[in-house]
This record gives structure tokens, sequence and C-alpha cells, in this order.
């Protein structure tokens, strides 16, 4: 075996215009539902505050709790999933550590996006959700849903749930507000990557 060597997987062969998915081959891929959403989103927003042009990614545990996040800015206009799949794979590496070693992937990874226009399916969104997925499979996690936040709320691509709130503009009404306080009175910070 070399070291750093690389095998020929489908998805290193495949063309860029092939590395996106679209909203019915997400579906058929058996991403699992989110038990609740909104709670989700909620909390993602929370922790993160993702102004347009950001993209969180979390861990979560199979009992459901969040267990890494990370939040960083996307450039926009990418639609190829290879340069987004590096994106997250980057990030979970600084806050999670693989699971590979598991014969089947027990963590889920849930990616969530905001950003502007409308709420409907982009070919951005596409590359993002291939990224997604082979991000995944190179961590040893669970692909889980794909949520953008738009300014009209949130909505999870490939299943009928959606909200009005949190939105691509709630982060600046959230950041002019005093940051929340500890036991001891001190202001906690506002963090862009976390773990439990």
């Amino acid at each position: 075996m070399t070291i750093g060597f690389v095998p020929e997987t489908s998805s290193a062969l495949a063309s860029p215009a092939s590395r996106s998915l679209e909203p019915t081959e997400w579906t058929d891929i058996g991403v699992p539902l989110l038990a609740n959403p909104r709670e989700v989103v909620k909390d993602l927003h929370s922790r993160h505050l993702p102004p347009p042009a950001t993209a969180v990614v979390a861990v979560y545990d199979p009992d459901g709790r969040i267990r890494a996040s990370a939040s960083f800015a996307g450039r926009s206009g990418v639609v190829d999933g290879w340069e987004r799949r590096n994106a997250l794979l980057s990030h979970l590496r600084r806050v999670i550590p693989h699971d590979l070693r598991l014969r089947r992937p027990a963590r889920t990874a849930v990616l969530m996006v905001c950003r502007d226009g409308a709420a409907g399916w982009t070919p951005e969104d596409g590359a993002w959700m291939w990224g997604l997925r082979d991000a995944c499979t190179l961590h040893g996690l669970r692909c889980g849903s794909y949520v953008t936040l738009t300014a009209d709320g949130w909505h999870v691509i490939g299943e009928n749930r959606a909200g009005r709130t949190p939105n691509a503009a709630s982060w600046s009404r959230a950041r002019s507000e005093p940051p929340p306080a500890v036991a001891n009175g001190t202001p906690a910070p506002l963090r862009h990557a976390s773990a439990r």
C-alpha cells in the first residue's frame, strides 16, 4: 500500500457535470428524515448565526444529539460537487474524528446552507448535495438532510418540510442582540466550530 494513494472510484472518475444531484436523485439515496427539522434548524442557526453564503455542517449521534458542528463561507456560483466535498471534508476533519473503522456508519451529517435567492433547488444546491454525500462516505458518516436557509425561511430539500423562521436575514437581528451570558455574568463567545 502506498501512502497518499487514493484508489480511483466512480466519484473520482465522474465529470464535473455529473458531480451534482437533482432532488429526485437525492430522495433515491435514502437520506434519513429529521425527527424534528424545525428544532434542528433553530439549534444550528443559534449556534452559528449564518449569514448568506455560509454553510453549516453538523454531526449527530444515533440518539439525535449533536456531536460537533462547523460553519464556513462558501464561494457562490460553484456548481461542481468536488469543491463542495473538499470544503466539507476539511471542516469535518477539524471538528470530529472519522468513523471509517465501523462496519456501518453510526453518526449522521446534516448540512444547512444559508443563501440568497429562492427556496427551490438550484444547481449550487445539487453540488452541495453531491459533496455532502461523498464527504460522508469518505468520513464514515451517514448522509443526512440538506437544508437551505433563504429569505423565505428554511426548506428541507427532497422533503415537503419547511418553515418561515429562522431565515437568511435572522443572523443580522440575532447579532445585534447582546451575546448570552453564562453563570458568572460574562458573555459567552459565539462559536463557529463546536464539539461536545
